[in-house]
């Protein structure tokens, strides 16, 4: 046994099927298997002794220096495991959604001596979840980091947060990423229905059973079966109902109203709520047992107001899916700065409908400052930014991007594209839009 050849590290790690890498305290790469490499598109003898925010961010920097969530130095200083969700690119310079495990490497005194970070690649930006979830500020990464841990299990969710956050969004990503994303995404609204009208939707009925049931209807508890059940506003469930909604998530069984026998569903219910289940549970308003079948495990839907980062992106992507938006895009710099000073307390709903409205009043020319009304005052802004806002803006354009201003971003961006967008202040896509419209050569200009 013992002149057998033992496997080197190098072979252990290059038997694990995701990328994985081994860092020390100075952000140096001390080894990394075959997936990483290949991802990231580095040769074996290039990788040691290289920063890993240089492979996978392609910055000079560590990531917390850009106001990014390092779980390295997390590990390092608590000496606990932390997983979290970061922006990387491949080896072709594609941004990609990735959910970070990093474990501390102990040496004999009990001191991190490295980490070791297995890398889980999620999605693309421009995948099909980008129409879910815009934006990559640290609030939404922190939620989307808890939805991929919840998502691929049979939890129940509840969504908690403001009204017009995007909870029903949030919860589309949840099924996208489970294992019924095959199967029905059903939606019910209990704010918008009578108690009747709920009980006969989430269960449906027998002919005959009332006045006017002419003809056996299945409910949606029928129709989600397979997939997920999204009950909207649950808070406005009405008692008998909490009580027949708690026998479904123990019983896994429905009865139609007017019906006799039970019918199995295998659904994935998730909820959400913009009121105070707690307090409605001590006022005697909400059933504890349901309140806690719920809960299971909670996910708070960041306000938009918590989120600014991610206004020009999402604003751009209202805009992206309205007829003519080449005529109104990229907005520009005067246009993003006054939609950064509004607090948006109808969230995510009410900047759709600013900038609809604001492509209304624009016609066939580009949006400007004074298209935008905001719902609370329903006048136009004032037009005059004001200059502590655009000290990070290269420019402050009252026209489209010109070729100048592209190849300076990227030239003072060193050839980081999302750092180049967020000079110009437009969403990494446009800024793709602008480059292919200019004809430019990517390649020159990349990391």
């Amino acid at each position: 046994m013992s002149n057998r050849i033992r496997p080197s590290c190098e072979q252990i790690i290059d038997i694990m099927p995701n990328p994985f890498v081994v860092i020390d305290g100075d952000f140096n790469i001390v080894a990394a298997n075959r997936s990483y490499r290949e991802r990231y598109g580095v040769e074996a003898d290039q990788i040691v002794g290289r920063k890993c925010h240089k492979i996978s961010h392609h910055s000079d920097e560590p990531c917390s220096h850009h106001g990014e969530h390092c779980p390295l130095e997390e590990v390092f200083s608590r000496r606990q495991a932390t997983q979290v969700m970061h922006i990387h690119y491949d080896g072709n310079g594609r941004e990609e959604y990735v959910q970070l495990h990093a474990s501390p490497l102990l040496d004999d005194d009990g001191r991190v001596r490295y980490i070791g970070e297995t890398i889980f690649p999620v999605a693309a930006p421009d995948a099909t979840t980008d129409t879910l979830l815009v934006g990559r500020s640290r609030p939404l990464l922190r939620m989307t980091s808890l939805l991929q841990r919840v998502a691929p299990t049979q939890t129940t969710a509840l969504l908690l947060g403001e009204s017009g956050v995007g909870k029903e969004e949030v919860a589309k990503y949840i099924h996208h990423y489970s294992r019924r994303a095959n199967g029905a995404f059903i939606v019910v609204d209990c704010g918008a229905l009578g108690e009747s009208l709920i009980e006969s939707e989430l269960f449906g009925y027998e002919k005959g059973a009332f006045t006017g049931a002419a003809q056996r209807k299945k409910g949606l508890f029928e129709a989600a079966n397979g997939g997920t059940l999204f009950i909207d506003e649950v808070g406005e469930l009405p008692l008998p109902l909490q009580t027949k909604l708690l026998r479904v998530l123990e019983s896994g069984q429905i009865r139609r109203i007017g019906g006799t026998d039970y019918i199995d569903v295998d659904v994935r219910i998730i909820t959400a709520t913009n009121r105070d289940l707690q307090r409605m549970v001590a006022a005697g308003e909400f059933r504890q047992d349901l309140y806690y079948r719920l809960s299971a495990f909670p996910v708070y839907v960041p306000t938009l107001r918590e989120r600014k980062d991610d206004i020009p992106q999402l604003a751009e992507h209202f805009l992206a899916g309205m007829e003519g938006a080449d005529r109104h895009l990229p907005l520009s710099a005067e246009v993003i700065e006054a939609l950064l000073d509004h607090d948006y307390p109808g969230n995510v709903r009410e900047l759709r409908n600013i900038i609809e409205r604001a492509a209304i009043l624009a016609a066939d020319d580009m949006i400007r400052p004074e298209h935008i009304v905001f719902e609370d005052t329903q006048t136009p802004i004032d037009t005059q930014v004001p200059s502590h806002r655009t000290d990070k803006l290269l420019s402050r354009r009252s026209g489209r991007l010109s070729v100048q201003d592209v190849m300076s971003a990227l030239d003072r961006a060193n050839g980081h594209r999302a750092r180049a967008a967020g000079l110009l202040g437009v969403s990494e896509r446009t800024l793709y839009r602008y480059i292919r419209k200019l004809k430019l050569d990517i390649s020159h200009t990349a990391p």
